[in-house]
This record gives structure tokens, sequence and C-alpha cells, in this order.
């Protein structure tokens, strides 16, 4: 499958993994209008692409994102409603529906400046690595509006209140080694280090068997808005449907390497997958 091309966006796929950019290096990738309208569209196209296993997000050049542009963004659609209501929605579209709702492993790598709206591309993602001198900061304030979109809401799903409050109110910037301090992003790393590091969990990714991480990141999304009794509901519908979409048979071969053959220890990482379909094809 080929990747279509994008005035905004770039996709590179390098073994496996679904390198997407956010390409403005110029604006320091801020987000304009076609920004969100070339998201919205090749999102799809990586998700249903069977060479992609996992995805990273990132910035092109020496900016993750550095928010909406305000040129382009704000004061470019004053006095159109229906661009404004276009560009609105589909910033809110690729972001906080395809994104978070996206059905492989995504990854932001965070390598330099998050500002603002770029917060909520990273909080979409499944898992977030920054560079030790990465910039975070919602600078909102100063200057008389709120944190953009849901960058309030998915910045309190993710952090302590306290935290939340502080950085909101007051404007001040974190780093890399901050924000992964107080739960921001997973993990800090040089910025020498960064891409290797940001593979590396692709990678651990990719070899977990696909539905049952699929539906265990739904799951976690999900549960914490339930209480308990919705909770154990959803989540015996979640293992219903995994014993129905797994092909590999994920659960009855990963005891058989346990217990039978003793080829395998679940805390140290992912079963033979390649061994299960094997098993499966010669049961057949």
């Amino acid at each position: 499958m080929t990747i279509g091309s994008y005035e905004t966006v770039k996709v590179e796929i390098e073994d496996g993994i679904g390198w997407l950019y956010m390409n403005r290096p110029e604006k320091r990738n801020a987000m304009n209008p076609q920004m969100h309208f070339d998201m919205d569209a090749v999102l799809p196209e990586i998700e249903s692409d069977p060479a992609i296993g996992a995805v990273i997000l990132t910035g092109a050049g020496d900016a993750f994102c550095a928010g909406q542009d305000l040129r382009e963004y704000f004061r470019g659609l004053d006095g159109d409603p229906v661009g404004r209501r276009r560009a609105g929605e589909a910033s809110e579209r690729w972001r906080n529906r395809r994104l978070a709702g996206f059905n492989k492993p995504t990854v932001a790598m965070v390598n330099g400046w998050c500002i603002g709206g770029g917060f909520t591309q990273m909080l979409c993602c499944d898992f977030a690595i920054a560079a030790d001198e990465a910039v975070f900061g919602l600078s909102e304030v100063n200057w008389g509006i709120l944190p953009g979109g849901l960058v309030s809401k998915k910045l309190t799903d993710t952090v302590l209140f306290r935290h939340a409050m502080y950085y909101a109110c007051t404007g001040r910037t974190l780093d890399g080694r901050r924000a992964a301090e107080i739960g921001l992003v997973n993990q800090s790393f040089p910025r020498a280090r960064l891409r290797e590091e940001t593979v590396a969990l692709a990678r651990e990714l990719m070899e977990k068997n696909q539905e049952v991480l699929r539906a265990t990141k739904q799951a976690i999304r999900a549960v914490r808005r339930m209480d308990d009794d919705q909770a154990f509901d959803y989540l015996a519908a979640k293992g219903a449907e995994i014993r129905q979409r797994d092909r590999e048979n994920a659960y009855a071969n990963g005891i058989k390497q346990f217990l039978d053959d003793k080829s395998y220890k679940p805390t140290f990482g992912a079963y033979d997958r390649d061994r299960a379909l094997r098993d499966n094809e010669a049961a057949e």
C-alpha cells in the first residue's frame, strides 16, 4: 500500500514502524488548517496499511509542535465561519478521535518545543518519550485564552491535579526531565539517544499479540471513566472479544509455552508468536 503525498505531513516506513512527521519545520511545526486536513486524511491510511505495526509521531526539524499557527488558524479564519468550523472539526477529529482511538500502538517522540495545542496530540498518543532538552509550555494564560481545545482535559487526565494547575496557571515551561518526573511523558533521554530509545519501545510493542495489545490499550483508556461494576462488565466483554478475534490463540499458546515447554517467562517479554502460529496451523 502506498501512502499519499501531503503538503504539511510526511510519512516514512522503516522496518514496520510508520514515522509520521508534522512537517512545517520553518514554523516549528505549528498547526495550520492544512495540517489538520492532512492529518485527518493520512491517519486512516496508516492505520489500514499492513506494512505498519506501530506509529511514531514527531516533528520535522528541532521542534515537536509549537501549537496552533496564530496567523493562519486564528487570524486567517476571522470572518470565515465555515472555514473555521471545517478546520476546528478536523483539528478535533484527527487528534481526539483518530489518534486517541488508533488500533495500532502510537508513540509521541517529543524532540523539541511542545507548546500549547501541541500537547493534545502528544497526550492522545498511547506513549510519549521526550528529549531531556525538549521544552514544554502552556503559555495561553499569558495572552488571554484557555489552553486550546481539549488540552485542559487531556492534561488533567494524565498528570496530578496540582501539576496541571501549576503549569496551566503560571505558563512556566518545563524540560523533558521534569515532564517525565510528573508523568507528562513516560521517559526522557538525551536528544542523542531519543530516536534509539523510541524505536526500542515501538519494537517492543510490535512483538506483542496485536489483538491483545489493541484491546488492552482501549480498556485502559475506557475504564478511567467507569465505576467498578461498569469496568467489570466492560473488561469481561473485552476478554470475550479477544477470544473471538485472536487467531494466534495467545492465551492457550502462552500457557503451553510457560507450563509445558518451559520456554517462556511472561514477566520478561512476549511469548513466541511465530511458534504459536505454526502450532495453530499444525493443529488445523
